[in-house]
């Protein structure tokens, strides 16, 4: 699906159209019309869909139909679906209908800010979940690349890791081991230690 998908509208009505369309033109998506469900399912296989609101009932391939084809097609199968009817909910449609996973079914004629509602709401989870597929891949993508061409620097030689000794310290001597009141240099035996003593 492209950046600038839009919303299909699907309905032989010529005024049923133009107020879906008018309901929904105040959320700025780009809305385009088809009147059959062979229109619509050659709309949504350009890929330019983000969103269907598509009647049940249309000559030829009907709603339902659309639904079906829709969710045997990868590119098309998570395409949100909201199902119009004019003629109620039957027990048989609403069964139909979510089995085939269409995300909601609308009574016309809709409440034009329920219908918008419902459509922002659709489109954005269904945006952002592309969002994340995208950068999935992405990343799967690239953490594919690394395992295939691992740059691993070899170990570094253990000299390297040594650390530089602080002024005056003599070799293998910690900055601790020195105790204050002797300078630097000055070696101390046991015998000369007794005289000091003495």
């Amino acid at each position: 699906m492209t950046p600038d998908a839009g919303i299909l509208i699907v309905d032989d009505h010529e005024d049923t159209l133009y107020a879906l369309e008018s309901a929904l033109s105040p959320l700025g998506f780009r809305l385009d019309r088809a009147t059959s469900g062979d229109e619509a399912l050659k709309q949504v296989l350009r890929g330019h869909v983000g969103l269907l609101l598509l009647d049940v009932r249309l000559p030829g391939v009907d709603g339902l139909d659309v639904v079906r084809y829709m969710r045997r097609v990868e590119q098309t199968q998570h395409i949100p679906v909201i199902l119009l009817t004019g003629f109620g909910f039957s027990a048989e449609l609403s069964a139909t209908a979510f089995r085939l996973g269409v995300a909601d079914l609308v009574l016309k004629p809709a409440d034009p800010w329920t219908l918008r509602t419902k459509v922002r709401y659709l489109y954005d989870a269904h945006q952002r979940q592309l969002a994340l597929e995208k950068e999935l891949r992405e990343l799967r993508a690239r953490v594919r690349g690394h395992s295939e061409n691992p740059a691993r620097p070899g170990l570094p030689h253990p000299d390297a890791l040594r650390l530089p000794r602080p002024d005056g310290a003599r070799a293998g001597e910690r900055p601790g081991d020195r105790s204050p009141d002797r300078s630097p240099g000055r070696f101390e035996d046991r015998d000369s230690l007794q005289k000091d003593r003495t």
